[in-house]
């Protein structure tokens, strides 16, 4: 029997994309000057969150300088901010900033994770490397078997998300755009949360929050 702990061994561990590997190596080894006391994760990041999750988030893949850094989820960064802002506000988290693995942040309901575990050059994954991380969203999706919902930040992760929940037809990606999958199950579309996205105001608190109620809604009534 698969487990979450097995997963996030066999994630930490990979080294399956030279390309990957060099990049977050190397800028765990130079870092950002901010940040040049910090000692870097550099290593592919687990998902992270509640394992009884009806709703899953799914993201596109770690920064350079947040995840990698600190080897959690949309942590030590503005994009992840901007989220977990919006979680807390929804009642998913217990606590609105995200600095550090230690830092005592836990989530209610929600799990997120990515379809590509390393930082890539530009945050652009290749389709070979988003192919070799595959396998491990597989996993992931196949534990998470009480999740309904799933909220896709960008269309690199709806287009993952909805690949493995069999989304057929497949709308082309939108905001607030809700996709339905056999089971019962649902995607549910945001802008990503990205800086170029939330300092232009294309995507909002208030817009990422009725993204996150009507996760909640659909959720609670699944």
């Amino acid at each position: 029997m698969d487990s979450f702990d097995e997963l996030a061994t066999d994630v930490t561990a990979c080294r399956a994309c030279p390309r990957l590997v060099a990049w977050r190596e190397e800028v765990a080894e130079v870092k950002r000057a901010s940040y040049r006391d910090w000692t870097y994760w550099g290593r592919p990041v687990p998902g992270f969150g509640d394992p009884e999750a009806r709703i899953v988030v799914v993201g596109l893949a770690p920064a350079a300088h947040g995840a990698n850094r600190t080897g959690r989820m949309f942590t030590g960064d503005r994009s992840g901010d901007f989220l977990y802002a919006s979680l807390h506000r929804m009642g998913l988290a217990n606590q609105s900033n995200s600095s550090h693995r230690e830092d005592g942040l836990e989530l209610n309901n929600v799990y997120i994770t990515a379809p590509v575990r390393c930082a890539p050059p530009q945050n652009k994954p290749t389709p070979a490397e988003r192919d070799a991380c595959r396998p491990f969203l597989v996993r992931e999706l196949a534990l998470l078997s009480r999740a309904r919902v799933f909220v896709a930040l960008g269309a690199i992760g709806y287009a993952a998300v909805a690949a493995e929940l069999r989304v057929r037809p497949r709308p082309k990606f939108a905001h607030g755009l809700e996709a339905a999958a056999p089971g019962g199950r649902v995607v549910v579309c945001s802008y990503h949360v990205s800086q170029q996205n939330t300092f232009t105001g294309r995507l909002t608190p208030d817009m990422l929050d009725d993204v996150f109620a009507r996760a909640l809604e659909m959720a609670d009534s699944a």
